[in-house]
C-alpha cells in the first residue's frame, strides 16, 4: 500500500488509496464535514460583507452618494462574458468573429451559461443566480476537498485544514463570485473521489461534465486515465477502459458546434488568441516576456503588479509539479503539468492566480506542512490573509491600477 502522506514518497509506484470498505456508500455528513461547511459559510460572509463595504468606500466617482447596485461589485471582468452566452448565446442575431467588435465569446465552454440559464429561470436576477450557482457548487466542492485531504493525511483534522487554506488562498473570491471555478470544482474533485472507488463510469460522466465547463476537464480526464493505467490489475479492472474516452465528447461536439457557424474547428482556440493573446510561444518566451512587462515599467503598475503575481503562481505550479513527481504522483503531476503547460505558452501569463484554485494537490501538500510545523502554519496566514484582501479588493472594485 502507498503512504496516504504528501510528505514521504512511496517505496514503490504508487496506487492511489481507495475508500475504506466502511465509507464506500456513506453519503451523509460527519463532523469535520459539518465544519467544513460552517467554515465555508464564514468565509462567504466575509466576502459578501467586503463586497458590500467596497461599494461604499471604493466608488468609481469619489463624489458619489449612491453606491450602485448591491451585487454590482461581482458584475466583474469574465462575468460579462458569461452572461452575454447565457442571454443572447452564442452568435446572436448573425453576428460573431467576423465583426470587428466581436467580443470572443466563444473562448468560454457552455457548461456555466448553460446552468446560469437554467437557474434564471427560477432566480430572476441574473447575478443572483450565477452566485447562487457558485455558492452551492462550492459547497460540493470543499466536502469533496476535505474527503479526497483524509485520503492522504492521516491527521487529524487533515480536510478542515485543507479547506480553510483553500479558502483564504489569494484568489478565493473568485470561488464565491459568477464565475466557472467553483463549478468545475464540484465535478472534478468528485470525479477523483470516484476513480479511487474505481467506479469510473461515474467519474469519468463527472470528468465529461466538467469539460463542458472548463478546457482543464481535459486535463483531469488524462490524469484519470493514467490513474486507471496505474490501478488496473486484473481483466475485471480493465473492462470500463472504454469510459475514459467520454470526456472527449464535450469538448469535440463544442468544437462541431463552432465549426457550424463560423466553418472554423479551431474557433475557441482562435478566439482565444484573438481576445488573450494566447498565441503559441516557447514557455522561456513566455517567461521573458512576462518577467519584462512585470519589472521593465512598460505598464501600469496595477497591470504591472498583476503579472508579478502570474510570475509567482507560475513558480507555485512548477514547485508543486516537482514535487508532485518526486513523491510519484504520476496522475497528480499529470493535471498540474498540462495546466502549466497550457498557460505557459501564451505570449504571457494570464489567469495563473485563478488556476492555483483548481490545483487541489496543491492545498494537501500546505494542509500538511501546517499541520506538522506551526512556523510554516503561521508563516502561511501572515502570508496569505495580506494578499486575499488584496485580490478581493481588486476585483470587487474592479481596479488594476488603484
Amino acid at each position: 500500500m502507498p503512504t496516504r502522506s504528501f510528505e514521504k514518497a512511496p517505496p514503490a509506484p504508487p496506487l492511489l488509496p481507495a475508500l475504506p470498505r466502511a465509507g464506500r456508500r456513506r453519503l451523509w455528513l460527519g463532523v469535520e464535514d459539518r465544519d467544513v461547511l460552517w467554515l465555508y459559510l464564514l468565509t462567504r460572509a466575509a466576502l459578501w460583507s467586503t463586497a458590500y463595504g467596497a461599494r461604499w468606500l471604493f466608488p468609481a466617482d469619489a463624489d458619489t452618494h449612491d453606491p450602485g447596485p448591491v451585487l454590482a461589485p461581482f458584475e466583474r471582468w469574465d462575468w460579462g462574458h458569461f452572461l452575454n452566452v447565457a442571454r443572447d448565446g452564442y452568435f446572436p442575431e448573425g453576428r460573431g468573429p467576423w465583426d470587428a467588435e466581436w467580443d470572443n465569446r466563444e473562448a468560454f465552454f457552455p457548461g456555466f451559461p448553460l446552468v446560469l440559464r437554467a437557474v434564471h429561470t427560477v432566480v430572476p436576477h441574473w447575478t443572483a443566480a450565477g452566485l447562487l450557482i457558485s455558492f452551492v457548487a462550492g459547497g460540493i466542492a470543499v466536502l469533496a476537498l476535505a474527503r479526497i485531504a483524509r485520503l492522504y493525511l492521516p491527521d487529524e483534522g487533515a480536510g478542515r485544514r485543507t479547506v480553510q487554506l483553500l479558502l483564504i488562498s489569494p484568489c478565493a473570491v473568485f470561488l464565491a463570485a459568477g464565475y466557472s471555478e467553483s463549478l468545475f470544482l464540484a465535478l472534478a474533485l468528485p470525479a477523483w473521489l470516484a476513480a479511487h472507488r474505481r467506479n469510473w463510469p461515474l467519474a469519468a460522466t463527472l470528468a465529461a461534465l466538467a469539460t463542458t465547463v472548463r478546457i482543464s476537464g481535459l486535463f483531469l480526464a488524462a490524469a484519470l486515465a493514467l490513474h486507471f493505467v496505474l490501478t488496473a490489475r486484473t481483466r475485471a479492472h480493465w473492462r470500463p477502459l472504454p469510459w475514459l474516452a467520454l470526456p472527449a465528447l464535450p469538448a469535440a461536439l463544442y468544437a462541431w458546434y463552432l465549426h457550424a457557424y463560423t466553418g472554423d474547428w479551431m474557433a475557441w482556440k482562435h478566439a482565444q488568441e484573438r481576445g488573450w493573446y494566447r498565441h503559441f510561444h516557447a514557455p522561456w518566451e513566455t517567461w521573458n516576456t512576462t518577467w519584462d512587462s512585470a519589472f521593465d515599467q512598460v505598464l501600469a503598475t496595477g497591470y504591472a503588479y498583476m503579472l508579478q503575481a502570474e510570475l509567482l503562481a507560475m513558480a507555485v505550479g512548477l514547485t508543486l509539479a516537482v514535487l508532485l513527481m518526486r513523491r510519484r504522483r504520476w496522475p497528480e503531476a499529470l493535471y498540474v503539468g498540462l495546466s502549466l503547460w497550457a498557460l505557459g505558452t501564451s505570449y504571457w501569463y494570464q489567469s495563473i492566480p485563478r488556476a492555483t484554485l483548481l490545483w487541489w494537490p496543491l492545498w494537501i501538500i500546505l494542509a500538511a506542512w501546517t499541520l506538522r510545523s506551526p512556523r510554516f502554519r503561521t508563516a502561511y496566514y501572515c502570508l496569505a490573509t495580506p494578499l486575499s484582501t488584496l485580490f478581493a479588493l481588486t476585483f470587487l472594485t474592479g481596479r488594476w491600477t488603484g
